[in-house]
């Protein structure tokens, strides 16, 4: 028996002998054997929860059903069960129908303005939101409902649904793992470099002491994290915490269910999380996209005074993704490689060739990803750095570059023993250095060198190539002559292709080789480039590494709770599920940051962080069980590569297309939109800056319309959903790009039409402003608001009841289920004090002006440190 305690809200009077209405939808989603218990409140006095409590009662959803009147009246009881104080009548009504008497007497006062249905505190175990899938990752569920009048008359169901999520610390936690283990190996990687020079090795020395100093913090955090309890999500009272830093704040899903007659059902899903910002550093110096562009500019001075090679930054960049490519290849091809010899020796022609085909594939990236100019520049520059390194002139006649592309048509085993020789270089060389620690066997080194062996990999690879082609050219054979054959004849017969199969395990094992060997070169070149990055970063490089570690982690947990919500809400959607595995999805991030003071230090860190997500790919997986432990998503990856695996029941990943069952990368975009709406915008608009928020808006159009085009020449328009506006996105597209261009105060067009846009592409939505909670709980509610008229033909005069009503329904959260801020009882009544921003050079036209402002300035201080 499923127990569920509920609230009504509603204007009664406390004398109780009158009975007060309450509306009871037939199609209520529980259980008949569900108990109800209800606690009735007076809402004539939001400020005062306690006192205005007026009693409680509870009943069988079963007694309701079975009543002939289809009603019940219930007494309510005083807290203490003492003593009845007042009556409360439960009703059964349709969807669709017109009711009257007591219940829209009663619930139409000009105070509420609604009519409130019911409140949980929890759905149930038959509810489409709070099924098995969802009651995993999303928890402590906050539900209302309410009943708003359409144009014809009739009446929709309206259904709020507010949770937390279990990936406001479980994302932070595993990334936090991620970073030391990744730290760690960097390490590792510097250790692996071998002897160098004493200036290149005390500068070693002092990159491990920094690297070693980030991991022990990361330990503590981790740790500290690991103690915590209680609710799923920081509160904003929290966010300058340190250990909190990489939690999101007031991350909560927020879900509205709008039930029509004659119409199904219509879900419309927002992420509501505070802005990704390291608010534990500060923002005296500003945020993220400052200090990286300050700090780009200044290590050409760093470089030259450790005397280090300056990189700039797409080169640093390429040297991770080529290191990150090269650890996810190499595995791959050995793997791929053994496969290979598996399907030879089990004679299946089709199978063989399939492998080829993927070994082929596999290894051509690998050769192509390390076609690169840095790897080999980066390896003379590393040997260059070893002990006793001398200069040396060759003559002119130097052995010439090998060409990766050559054609092979010598036989196999000559090629290969040719690419074996190869790796042998000469003894002479345009510019050869000469040292005492180098690669091994080696006594000198010439920057052809690593043409020949990277040019050895793609040779191997053609030996291999040849000699399976003359497999299946044998196998084919035999199958012709076989039937014309006695079967001793075929026994005794000689079988070429069993040497033919010995010679492709040895090639297959020269492969490997040289697939290790590069990526050995390729491990140490990168690690040293990434050596002269690191030594190049002073103090404030270091905190500016965990200042954009602790922002990306904000904005992957908020994303991660956006994929998954809007991926259980489309598994059943097959056009949505085509979009997801052939051009992915847009998230578009909501902002209502302002562009003044240290909300600008927020914008953009919240910038560099959304930024950051382009490099996350998602993979859906089927879960061991379905355990709520199973269905958890995970990370792995390192820097600038994660990839989140989200689990899936059995029969939820049965019924998904092959390409998502096979694992294929499915890509998110991300795209921000910033408009401020406070009264400090005011003041940045008037006499500030704004450019930030106006090239943030700029960049991401772009952005988003380069999606739209792609999304339209890959995807058929019957995969994307209908609404009942019928404004063409392309329209919606140009509309939006002009109010980006326009100069308007508070342009609020902008981010109503940038949701409109990625509602209508199936993208996933979020909303945040400082904290997520007084400009996001406004926003939600009146775009909510806007949905049901414009998509619901929701009655032009409930429009402005049913705001006030979501909006009171906000007000009175902390009293019904103590899920807001610990800090805040009732956001309209503990509203943070605004801070007084006025612009000194104003002041100082009037010194009486000057006075006032230093009067009210000390009265703030003073009454904000008592």
């Amino acid at each position: 028996m499923d127990f569920i305690s509920c609230c009504w809200r509603l204007r009664a009077t406390r004398d109780p002998l009158f009975p007060a209405g309450v509306s009871f939808p037939a199609d209520w989603p529980v259980y008949s054997e569900s108990v109800i218990k209800l606690s009735v409140y007076d809402v004539k006095d939001n400020r005062e929860p306690k006192s205005s409590f007026l009693g409680t009662t509870s009943f069988l959803v079963a007694d309701l059903i079975q009543s002939k009147d289809q009603q019940l009246s219930l007494n309510l009881r005083s807290t203490d069960d003492s003593a009845t104080v007042g009556t409360v009548v439960v009703s059964r009504s349709k969807m669709g129908e017109i009711e009257d008497g007591e219940v829209d007497h009663i619930t139409a006062d000009m105070h509420q303005k609604c009519t409130l249905v019911y409140e949980t505190s929890h759905g149930t175990s038959n509810d489409k939101d709070n099924g098995p899938i969802m009651n995993a990752v999303f928890k402590n569920a906050v539900c209302k409902v309410y009943r708003f009048q359409t144009v014809d008359s009739k009446w929709m169901l309206v259904r709020e649904q507010m949770a937390e999520c279990t990936l406001s610390f479980s994302i932070p936690k595993q990334l936090i793992s991620l970073y030391i283990e990744e730290d760690t190996y960097r390490i590792q990687e510097l250790n692996d470099l071998g002897a160098l020079s004493p200036h290149w090795d005390n500068m070693r020395k002092e990159v491990i002491s920094r690297y070693d100093q980030i991991i022990k913090e990361y330990q503590h955090t981790l740790a500290e994290m690991e103690k915590l309890t209680g609710p799923l999500f920081k509160p904003s009272c929290s966010k300058g915490q340190k250990y909190l830093e990489f939690i999101p704040i007031n991350l909560h899903t927020q879900r509205m269910r709008v039930t029509c007659p004659r119409k199904t059902d219509s879900v419309y899903d927002v992420v509501t999380v505070g802005a990704p910002a390291a608010h534990s550093q500060g923002f005296k110096n500003g945020g993220l996209q400052r200090l990286v562009s300050k700090y780009e500019s200044e290590k050409k001075s760093y470089s030259t005074a450790y005397q280090s090679i300056y990189y700039p930054p797409e080169q640093t960049a390429r040297a991770r993704e080529i290191l990150g490519t090269v650890f996810q290849l190499q595995p791959l091809i050995s793997e791929l490689a053994d496969q290979l010899l598996q399907v030879a020796q089990q004679c299946s022609s089709q199978a063989l060739k399939d492998t080829l085909k993927n070994l082929e594939e596999k290894t051509e990236q690998f050769v192509h990803a390390l076609k690169d100019e840095l790897v080999k520049s980066a390896l003379l520059a590393l040997h260059a750095a070893r002990p006793g390194y001398v200069s040396k002139t060759s003559s002119p006649s130097s052995q010439p570059k090998a060409d990766a592309n050559a054609n092979v048509t010598t036989e196999p085993h000559t090629l290969c023993n040719n690419v074996a020789s190869s790796q042998t270089p000469p003894k002479e060389s345009k510019t050869s250095p000469i040292r005492s620690d180098s690669i091994p066997h080696q006594t000198e080194y010439d920057e052809e060198e690593w043409d020949r062996v990277w040019a050895g990999v793609a040779k191997s690879l053609n030996c291999v190539i040849a000699v399976v082609e003359k497999i299946q050219e044998l196998e084919n054979n035999n199958q012709e002559t076989a039937p014309g054959q006695a079967l001793a004849d075929v026994i005794t017969a000689h079988n070429p292709a069993a040497d033919l199969r010995d010679q492709l395990a040895v090639l297959v094992d020269t492969l490997k080789e040289c697939v290790m060997d590069v990526t050995e070169r390729a491990r140490h070149s990168m690690s040293f480039v990434l050596l002269q990055e690191a030594a190049c970063s002073t103090v404030q490089g270091l905190q500016l590494q965990q200042r954009r570690d602790a922002v990306f982690s904000q904005a992957l947990a908020a994303l991660v709770c956006g994929f998954v919500m809007r991926l259980y809400a489309g598994l059943e959607d097959k056009g949505f599920l085509r979009q997801l595995h052939t051009v992915g999805l847009v998230a578009q991030f909501e902002s209502l940051l302002s562009t003044y003071s240290e909300e600008i230090g927020m914008l953009e860190d919240m910038e560099v962080g959304i930024s950051d997500l382009h490099s996350v790919t998602f993979k859906i997986t089927e879960a061991m069980s379905e355990e709520a432990d199973s269905l958890q998503p995970t990370v792995s990856g390192r820097r600038d590569r994660y990839t989140l695996e989200v689990p899936l029941p059995h029969h939820a990943f049965q019924t998904l297309p092959e390409e998502l069952r096979e694992g294929k990368p499915l890509h998110v975009l991300p795209v921000l939109f910033n408009v401020g709406i406070n009264e400090q915008q005011t003041i940045a608009e008037r006499f500030g800056d704004i450019s930030l928020q106006e090239r943030i808006n700029q960049k991401n159009f772009e952005t988003l319309e380069g999606y739209y085009k792609s999304l339209t020449n890959t995807v058929p328009s019957e995969c994307l959903p209908c609404f009942q506006t019928q404004t063409d996105i392309k329209e919606l597209l140009d509309t939006l790009g002009q109010n980006v261009v326009t100069k308007k105060r508070k342009n609020v067009e902008i981010l109503w039409l940038a949701g409109m846009i990625c509602r209508r592409l199936n993208g996933i939505r979020f909303t945040s402003c400082k904290s997520a909670k007084d400009r996001t709980s406004m926003s939600v509610t009146l775009e909510q608001c806007s949905l049901l008229r414009d998509e619901h033909q929701l009655n032009k005069d409930y429009f402005v009841r049913a705001l006030d009503c979501m909006r009171s329904g906000q007000l009175a959260q902390g009293d019904v289920a103590q899920w807001d801020d610990p800090e805040t009882g009732s956001i309209a009544i503990n509203k943070p004090a605004s801070r007084h921003f006025y612009p000194i050079a104003l002041l100082l036209v009037s010194s009486h002006l000057l006075v006032v402002w230093l009067i009210l300035s000390l009265v703030f201080l003073l009454a904000k440190y008592q």
